[in-house]
């Protein structure tokens, strides 16, 4: 019998590959001319590489080919390596090049450096999220070192290099460093205070040189093969920050052994790892018993990269899910152009401006509030003050909200792929792993949220500053002035934990809300205050009030090949 004719594949959707991801984003552009700054050549040159084919094949490679651990060498001495495939190197080393990591706190940094930062922590994002965990905790380690100005003159000029330099090395012969964070334990989780890990000083309680000697463990510390790291431990005055270095300035490996690393539902690029400190030497930053205090700089930093890691996450699930639908056709015409299709993509699109203008204004307000001490012109007096308080509030605010709307947002956006969705050949199934990473990171949601509502207790300036915020928008839409309302009758009320998620959630909702009614095409503005601040009940995504032209929305946020 004769060969059985080649039956050729027809209909099927091309990889999204080779564009620009500032093309088809007009919520990033909005982002930052909403703080009077654009889209920087070093930008440009950051989404061309992150929507490259090249790129986009080492995020695969760096996913299928996880990190290895290495306790002992083949002669049985200890060394606590962690092998890591040439895909992950590669990524870091685009990250550290373009100064996602702690390049902003340099003193030339120059104006809008954290909102540019912030800007390219999203694009990069849209990659691969594992091997940005590093990059943040680096990012976030500078301000609390700096408390140190022996330590800071040590390392912080390597944690701010923009050279990738790999390996465990004496801080001084390496060309760059990245910075961890590893402070929860076995039996306390975001409870620090139950920590039990002890810190001695060495030399007696008056040491000069804040020199302990640490005993205990840790039960997540991400990113093992870091150079430095700041902790947390018992001395005798109390919970106290610590940084730590692998290798010791006389170049003798520290004693900080690793257990096993982490078997985790997604982020399986980066190592995260059970540790343990057997006589391991540390310098402490702050005073003893302030540990929480000093570390919470660190950690309001990372949450910020929360934010900006999750609305990255859902901006390239929308990406995929939109291009997707605009060349798969069913029933005779593209899916995009299915009126049901046409309303899911939009009402993600509006999920992702959203998420997006948020994060952007985040960063901004680090600019403001923190710029200076990078050398940045900053906001001063009042002005820095209520910034700051509106940072205090906000970001915890939609810490908890964005990072949690990313698991539904991104869930729906692999639907629109359908069965191709689901299978590991395309992006959408890791998009999805990686999505409820950022909301348990830095503080889980009822923890994120209950910090808001710490935020109103302890300061009534924040309630002030959100108001502030959200005036800018008054008057704009019936249903944002109604949830203007509302905010203002829970502000006025006692703090009450019991009400965190709704004060938190309405608190984020109405911070995007304002952003989006200034910044954001009308359409886009409206369709989210409709939809998202009043009674949204049981609403799935697509199941949006007629009149709206959903197909600009759609057309805005989808990109082309």
């Amino acid at each position: 019998m004769p060969d059985s004719p080649v039956q050729l594949a027809t209909n099927q959707v091309p990889p999204l590959a080779g564009h620009d991801l500032t093309a088809a984003d007009p919520a990033l552009r909005a982002g930052l001319a909403a703080a009077g700054t654009t889209i920087t050549p070093a930008l440009a040159d950051l989404a061309t590489a992150a929507g490259s084919a090249a790129i986009i094949e080492q995020a695969r490679l760096a996913n299928v080919h996880p990190p290895v651990l290495h306790t002992h060498d083949r002669s049985g001495h200890r060394i606590d390596e962690v092998e890591f495939h040439p895909a992950w190197h590669m990524l870091m080393s685009r990250a550290v090049g373009a100064g996602l990591h702690g390049a902003p706190w340099a003193p030339d940094a120059g104006e809008h450096a954290h909102l540019h930062r912030a800007a390219g922590f999203y694009l990069w994002t849209q990659t691969e999220s594992g091997h940005l965990c590093p990059i943040s905790m680096t990012y976030a380690a500078v301000p609390v070192i700096r408390q140190h100005p022996a330590l800071a003159a040590a390392y912080c000029p390597g944690l701010q290099s923009t050279r990738y330099d790999f390996g465990l090395r004496p801080a001084r012969s390496k060309l760059g460093l990245l910075a961890g964070m590893s402070m929860t334990e076995k039996q306390g989780g975001s409870d620090v205070r139950a920590n039990t890990t002890t810190a001695t000083p060495i030399g007696g309680s008056g040491s000069a040189a804040g020199e302990y000697r640490l005993d205990g463990h840790k039960w997540f510390t991400s990113a093992p093969m870091n150079d430095v790291f700041l902790t947390l431990a018992q001395a005798p005055g109390g919970l106290t920050c610590f940084l730590l270095p692998r290798v010791l300035p006389d170049g003798r490996r520290n004693g900080l052994r690793l257990v096993r690393l982490k078997d985790k539902l997604g982020n399986r690029s980066n190592a995260s790892a059970e540790i343990e400190y057997d006589d391991a030497i540390g310098w402490r930053i702050g005073d003893e018993g302030r540990g929480a205090a000093t570390i919470l700089q660190m950690v309001t930093m990372t949450r910020v990269d929360c934010v900006l890691g999750s609305a990255g996450q859902m901006r390239a699930a929308l990406s995929e899910a939109a291009f997707y639908a605009a060349h798969r056709w069913a029933f005779g015409r593209p899916l995009a152009e299915q009126p049901a299709m046409t309303g899911v993509l939009a009402d993600l699109a509006v999920e992702s401006w959203a998420s997006t203008l948020t994060a952007l204004r985040l960063g901004s307000l680090v600019d403001r509030t923190a710029g200076a001490a990078a050398g940045a012109p900053a906001t001063s007096g009042n002005g820095a003050a209520q910034d700051a308080a509106l940072l205090r509030l906000a970001l915890p605010a939609a810490k908890f909200w964005v990072c949690k709307r990313a698991v539904p947002m991104i869930a729906e956006a692999l639907e629109c792929l359908g069965g191709n969705g689901y299978v590991e050949s395309f992006p959408m199934a890791r998009l999805l792993r990686e999505s409820p990473l950022n909301g348990i990171w830095e503080g889980s949601g009822t923890v994120s949220a209950l910090d808001a509502v710490r935020a109103l207790d302890r300061s009534p300036a924040c309630a002030d500053a959100l108001l502030t915020e959200l005036g800018g928008a008054g008057g704009a839409h019936p249903a944002f002035d109604g949830a203007v309302t509302r905010v203002k009758s829970l502000l006025s009320a006692d703090p009450d934990p019991a009400s965190a998620r709704t004060v938190a959630s309405l608190i984020a909702r109405l911070f995007a809300a304002g952003l989006l009614l200034q910044h954001a095409p009308a359409e886009v503005a409206a369709v989210y205050c409709a939809t998202r601040l009043g009674d949204g009940g049981d609403r799935v995504f697509g199941d949006l009030p007629p009149g709206f032209r959903l197909a600009d929305i759609v057309a805005a946020a989808t990109p082309t090949d």
